[in-house]
């Protein structure tokens, strides 16, 4: 009995320590292991060199590492509904583009909503594409390439990073402004249309410039137009669509930073400084400069109308196209 009466008393004694002791965080301080960020698009092409390099910049600021997986295919909803269906725990994150958030939630049915079930963080980057022909094709110029078009309808084609984006509306744009007709040939990412354009495979593309500039440089790929508003000291002989009258059919690949929905604000507020500091360091305006990218500072609030403003946009688009889904 004594020895059970003294087993006892060292058991609440035991007991009356713990209680001493500080209380312990339910949660614990984030980030306490890997974080995924996730892409739609393959391996290689633009938005894998972007992820990359944010992933690298993010995980100096959160001490933690930062992993990308990209998934492509599905017209960049396979990688966008992932991450919308991802616990919202704060180790899963999205740089996805108006294709996988906009632009195919418009022109087909997706398990996910594009923009409710997402929480934006970030613009990250606004790339302009620019618009290149293999050197098998007989058009030095934008002008010679619409007068072989409409002498041969719809036998010319032209490669994009995937059904929706910006590589495949701004093409579209542009041929329904220039009355033409050219046959598209989506792929699951930049990277292996890239690989057919320059193989002969496909004619044309309306590509990245960072991926497409070496090819030009090298007389592999012919440059045409360059889709922004001036002229990039990247390529200073190859005008705009713009100089050429067809400015409003130049369409640029957007990267937004987002979380699941239901992601805690504390997390989504933590990510928006490391990004904040990210976007000021020099490494990463380098990435930016070499990739013919611009960078837009929005907050959380400003990304997501930027995101809604582009919807508005891109429903008119395809409307005119003849590309929205009936409802």
């Amino acid at each position: 009995m004594k020895f059970a009466s003294l087993a006892r008393r060292r058991a609440l004694l035991a007991l009356a320590a713990l209680a001493a002791l500080p209380a312990v965080h339910a949660e614990q301080a984030w980030p306490a292991r890997t974080i995924t960020l996730v892409h739609p698009y393959a391996a290689g092409g633009p938005a894998d060199t972007m992820a990359r390099a944010l992933a690298q910049q993010l995980s100096k600021r959160l001490n933690e590492t930062v992993i990308v997986d990209a998934k492509p295919g599905g017209a960049a909803t396979i990688g966008t509904g992932f991450v919308a269906r991802a616990r919202p725990d704060g180790y899963t994150f999205l740089i996805s583009t108006s294709a996988g958030h906009v632009v195919t939630p418009l022109m087909q049915k997706v398990p996910y909503d594009g923009i409710a079930d997402f929480a934006f963080i970030a613009v990250v980057a606004s790339q302009p594409n620019v618009l290149v022909a293999n050197p098998s094709v007989p058009a030095n110029s934008l002008q010679e390439l619409i007068a072989l078009a409409r002498k041969e309808p719809g036998v010319l084609n032209y490669a994009s990073a995937g059904t929706g984006g910006a590589t495949h509306l701004g093409a579209e744009a542009f041929a329904q402004a220039a009355k033409i007709r050219i046959t598209h040939v989506p792929y699951n990412g930049a990277a292996p249309a890239l690989k057919d354009v320059l193989g002969g495979q496909v004619q044309l593309g309306m590509l990245n410039l960072a991926a497409t500039r070496p090819f030009i440089a090298e007389g592999k790929l012919k440059a045409l137009a360059y889709g922004g508003a001036q002229r990039t000291p990247l390529l200073p002989g190859v005008p705009t669509l713009a100089e050429a009258g067809y400015g409003n059919t130049a369409t640029a690949t957007w990267y937004t930073l987002a979380a699941p929905k239901g992601t805690p604000p504390q997390i989504i507020e933590t990510m928006r400084k490391a990004f904040a500091d990210v976007s000021g360091d020099a490494e990463w305006q380098k990435v930016l400069a070499s990739q013919g990218a611009e960078q837009i500072n929005l907050s959380p609030a400003q990304t997501t109308a930027f995101v809604q403003q582009d919807k508005a946009a891109m429903r008119q688009l395809l409307g005119t196209l003849g590309l929205l889904e009936e409802k």
